[in-house]
């Protein structure tokens, strides 16, 4: 089992729902990302997705867009993404880490190379979701290689696909909530229950719901019908939010901070 199941079988014996929240790297800058994911544990998280910057992030909406863009102006790379995470664990940082990422970044550092990096610098799992399960084979037998979970995400619309993408999946199943992009949103996909239901049957693995959850209440509900929730828009707009307090002095940064901490804390239930 791994640092990823681990959590969501902590939480499960518990009768909580595994909280993984997402957050830009680099935005505002990487030095503070790391203090940020320290404040991530503080609120009760349990795995965090650690989002590599990308200039065309296409299942991504405007706030994770706009995020992506202060951290490139910064000149913040795959590579810096992967150091970083090293930088948490010589902190103490306990959480497992996915680290979210396009394709083309992999492709130019070519997988041999750039999977078994991952796991030398602390990272337990991989999200890449412009890769299709039908085109992920050497990312996926050098994931197994190397201990790491590649862990696929599953749309309301893959219909035939489900029972394939689970087979092959690993660390947990990530469903999407909406069509369309990330951004919090009032309403799900109506079928979203059932689809749920779909991938827990296909699937020997935790099922997580992402995709535009931003208020306790939907954690709440959703955590009826999956084993966890990912946040993302919700946490990276708060994060935008108290920029200015997190570039200012060290009392103007510690406030910042704690508004990150307590406003995450509320997803954990």
């Amino acid at each position: 089992m791994s640092r990823i199941q681990q959590a969501f079988a902590a939480n499960k014996q518990k009768g909580s729902t595994t909280l993984v929240p997402f957050i830009t790297m680099g935005d505002p800058d990487l030095k503070t990302s790391v203090d940020i994911i320290a404040e991530l544990e503080a609120a009760g998280a349990d795995v965090v997705e650690l989002g590599v910057p990308y200039s065309d992030p296409l299942a991504d909406g405007p706030v994770i867009q706009e995020s992506s863009q202060r951290a490139l102006q910064h000149g913040v790379t795959i590579l810096d993404v992967v150091r970083t995470a090293q930088t948490c664990r010589e902190r103490g940082i306990q959480l497992p880490f996915i680290l979210f990422t396009y394709y083309n970044p992999v492709l130019q550092m070519g997988p041999e190379r750039f999977i078994p990096l991952l796991k030398e610098h602390g990272i337990d799992g991989l999200i890449i979701p412009d890769l299709p399960i039908e085109e992920n084979g050497d990312v996926y037998r050098l994931c197994q290689e190397h201990g790491l979970d590649l862990i696929p995400l599953v749309a309301p619309t893959s219909h035939e696909r489900i029972r394939n993408i689970c087979s092959t999946a690993m660390g947990f199943i990530y469903c999407i909530s909406s069509l369309g992009v990330t951004g919090t949103r009032s309403e799900f996909y109506r079928g979203l229950e059932p689809f749920v239901e779909q991938v827990k049957q296909a699937a020997d693995l935790p099922v997580a719901i992402g995709f535009g959850i931003s208020n306790r209440e939907q954690v709440e509900r959703l955590g009826q019908i999956a084993d966890g929730v990912v946040i993302g828009s919700a946490i990276v707009r708060k994060i935008g939010e108290t920029i200015p307090l997190l570039t200012g002095g060290d009392d103007s940064r510690r406030e910042g901070l704690r508004q990150i901490r307590e406003f995450v804390s509320q997803f954990k239930v």
